[in-house]
């Protein structure tokens, strides 16, 4: 299971891009995340800022190497402490996988919405 805490604890890490995942992706910065979140009601605060430079460094590293799912129980892992899956839910209540990747920029990773829910085909 990928361990976060490990991967942000070593700096160098954090701007490796072996597989230069981020540049075919849009500029993004914390100024840039506040405005989308507006955009959504959400004030950004450090917490909301910790998830998504964390979902932007696994991107950096992995890709979508994790469904949604996955991804969000890899995530609870470090906001375990704090309320885990509930936690994570209240910094972002469209989903902290599928809203969290939007708002840092990231396309969401398979599996984490599904379009033809309700839909009666």
């Amino acid at each position: 299971m990928l361990d976060i805490n490990k991967m942000t604890a070593n700096e160098e890490v954090l701007h490796y891009d072996p597989e230069l995942r981020m540049d075919d992706l849009p500029d993004w910065s914390d100024d840039i995340a506040a405005k989308l979140a507006a955009k959504e009601d959400i004030k950004l605060t450090a917490e909301h800022l910790e998830v998504l430079h964390l979902l932007r460094d696994h991107y950096r590293l992995h890709g979508h190497d994790m469904t949604g799912t996955k991804m969000l129980r890899a995530l609870e892992e470090p906001f375990g402490a704090r309320g885990g899956r509930k936690y994570l839910f209240q910094l972002f209540p469209a989903g902290p996988i599928n809203q969290g990747s939007r708002l840092a920029g990231l396309p969401p990773p398979p599996y984490s919405k599904d379009n033809s829910f309700g839909s009666v085909e």
